[in-house]
């Protein structure tokens, strides 16, 4: 596939620059797949459109406010976004840095009295490996969660405010899972009261963890698709997740793509220990076409031009056969047709 067939035109002012007043009164476009047919909602109204007895698999991470400031020893100003530990030493993280270029050659930059840190290396990706001396905190990401900032999309164009710390979290974010840079969009248009509702009508719901990253608005640059070098995403599934995905009978809806990841890559390795959890890192590149193994049903927001989330809607669409993505700029035109708003802030769509 080439990669230019990932373009689709969508209008600037589609690209929503802050979230919906509340979060379940985000739209909801549901495609069914059997008839072919578009219908069009409010997320409000999802347990009423779910088919019975789902079971329901969540991305339970939490954000970190990753973005943090310091100086160069000239006073040059650093701007140093968290992306994920580098394991082969205590505090040392993949970062990236703006700017990058004067801050490696300085070496160093901090803020005096909180941190230092030293540039140990510049890597091939553009990151560099950035080690820590804290003087306050445990660790960098205690660092970030006090003095960071959350680091927003590049596409939503302002800074982030005191309402995005809590509307680009999800209600079910868990503070000790604080290990993504990049929200699980398709979670934030649920309400405590929309869970409550799917459990009350029969619908059992299972977290897991996959901690999103940078990787996830990355475009794919090579010419054709299969030549893109995919990123990997840690990811956590407890003991009673893992035994329910190995349950055949069980119908699956993945709440968002960083779901979807995790759940395809564990059900395709062999794992016969259902009563540990699992820790791995999902470096999965779902384009069509793909047969899935345990997803049934997807909710989703509406993705970039060029991305690998696109490519992964586009053979949910159709598994297992290559014709997803003309079917998924059909819809994505309804939509735009119909006024939805795109990206992480916008609305959903429910695929069953």
């Amino acid at each position: 596939m080439l990669t230019s067939e990932l373009e689709y035109s969508l209008p600037p002012d589609r690209i929503a620059q802050s979230p919906s007043e509340s979060r379940d009164q985000s739209r909801l476009l549901l495609f069914d797949r059997n008839s072919q047919g578009i219908s069009h909602h409010f997320f409000h109204e999802l347990p009423s459109l779910l088919p019975p007895n789902r079971s329901i698999f969540r991305n339970d991470v939490s954000v970190l406010k990753a973005r943090l400031t310091g100086h160069r020893p000239t006073g040059g100003k650093v701007e140093c976004l968290l992306l994920r530990p580098d394991l082969t030493k205590e505090n040392r993280w993949r970062c990236l840095l703006k700017p990058g270029g004067k801050t490696a050659k300085a070496k160093v930059f901090g803020i005096e009295g909180e941190y230092q840190a030293q540039v140990i290396e510049s890597l091939a990706s553009g990151e560099y490996l950035i080690e820590f001396e804290l003087f306050n905190d445990p660790d960098p990401a205690a660092l970030a969660q006090r003095l960071g900032s959350l680091p927003l999309p590049p596409y939503v164009r302002r800074p982030a405010g005191k309402e995005d710390e809590k509307r680009y979290q999800t209600v079910y974010a868990k503070k000790e899972r604080c290990s993504a840079v990049a929200a699980p969009t398709a979670g934030l248009h649920f309400t405590s009261a929309i869970l409550n509702q799917l459990q009350s009508d029969g619908h059992a719901i299972h977290d897991l963890t996959l901690s999103v990253g940078l990787g996830t608005f990355r475009p794919i640059e090579t010419e054709k698709v299969e030549d893109h070098p995919m990123h990997s995403e840690e990811y956590f599934l407890p003991s009673h997740t893992k035994s329910v995905l190995r349950n055949p009978t069980a119908n699956k809806v993945a709440i968002g793509t960083t779901c979807v990841r995790a759940i395809e890559h564990y059900l395709a390795t062999d794992d016969p220990d259902l009563t540990s959890p699992t820790r791995a890192e999902a470096q999965l590149f779902i384009r069509p076409p793909y047969s899935f193994l345990g997803v049934d049903h997807l909710l989703t927001n509406f993705h970039l031009p060029g991305s690998t989330l696109l490519c992964l809607v586009a053979a949910f669409l159709s598994p297992g056969r290559p014709d997803g993505l003309p079917l998924l700029k059909e819809i994505y035109a309804e939509a735009i047709a119909k006024d939805y708003r795109f990206f992480s802030y916008g609305d959903a769509m429910l695929i069953v």
